[in-house]
């Protein structure tokens, strides 16, 4: 059975583990370091030095011989480096580079981190013997991966998928505000039911506030589940998809969220197509990054 180790690194932390060719996470090598907005590349070098520490402290370290990654955006395939929106500090980091010195392998697999979800769905999740679909996350940030044909959409540098970035309205102030996550991300969403005095702080608070009939909280909740509906249903308009599948942690704010999406796709599609693509849940959860970061190397057959 052949192991890899996968890398996950996000705007808050960085994740690795070894996991196995059918899925399934060793036990005990599963770690995570903190990163945050104010994390530079001594901070990113640190934290691969130690994930790796641990990875290797396995005995089934011995069966690995690759090396999968998956990182928030930008990224720069060709050179193998990233430039994380949520990591200032780290611009143009040769990830690859690092996790080589710091693992001594030699093949190592980067692509962005909804890439990975995506592939990880594709794989073993929702999107099972799906050829054409959208994988997206809606957490303190959306983002999202691409089933084309059957394979991953990589793009030229390997940005395909930010969903999250996709302008949905007339841009009349900041560009980024009119963008898909800057309407349905969960702060965007909280921060837009505080300006209309809804006196919550959280998520956590607005899924409660949801399911008691607060009416600020259930138009809040319908706004971003609308903006996520355009920007899947521009995708599926683009690339004639037949399923988009959502996680992430804003996600469960309702348990009709991805109903109330669908709805969105159907009222707003101009071309049929389009509007009968399907909207479920993802089913991998929180091991998603890291089962796809690993299917880089397992599952070479469904990258683009």
């Amino acid at each position: 059975m052949g192991v890899a180790m996968a890398v996950d690194v996000g705007g808050t932390k960085a994740e690795a583990a070894l996991v196995r060719d059918d899925g399934s996470i060793v036990e005990g090598t599963r770690s995570r370091v903190p990163t945050g907005a104010s994390a530079d590349a001594a901070t990113l070098r640190g934290a691969i030095d130690e994930l790796v520490r641990t990875c290797a402290a396995s005995p089934e370290w011995a069966e690995v011989t690759a090396a999968g990654i998956g990182s928030a955006g930008p990224v720069d395939l060709p050179s193998g480096a990233i430039s994380p929106i949520n990591m200032t500090n780290v611009r143009d980091f040769g990830i690859v580079d690092a996790i080589r010195a710091s693992s001594g392998l030699d093949d190592v697999v980067l692509r962005l981190d909804g890439t990975c979800i995506a592939l990880a769905e594709l794989w073993l999740g929702a999107a099972r013997g799906i050829r054409n679909a959208i994988v997206i996350v809606v957490s303190t940030g959306v983002g999202g991966g691409i089933v084309s044909d059957g394979r991953l959409v990589a793009g030229r540098s390997g940005n395909a998928g930010h969903v999250g970035q996709v302008v949905i309205e007339r841009v009349e102030a900041s560009a980024a505000a009119a963008t898909v996550e800057g309407i349905a991300s969960g702060p965007h969403t909280v921060a837009w039911a505080q300006e209309r005095g809804w006196p919550g702080v959280t998520g956590e608070d607005l899924a409660a506030a949801y399911r008691a009939g607060d009416p600020v909280a259930t138009a809040a909740v319908a706004r971003s589940a609308g903006a996520v509906g355009v920007g899947l249903l521009d995708a599926a308009t683009l690339l004639d998809l037949e399923l988009a599948v959502i996680g992430g942690g804003f996600s469960f704010v309702a348990d009709d969220y991805p109903a109330q999406v669908e709805a969105a796709i159907r009222a707003a599609a101009v071309n049929g197509y389009a509007g009968r693509m399907r909207v479920v849940r993802a089913e991998l959860g929180g091991d998603a990054p890291l089962v796809g970061a690993a299917a880089l190397v397992h599952r070479r057959d469904l990258l683009g």
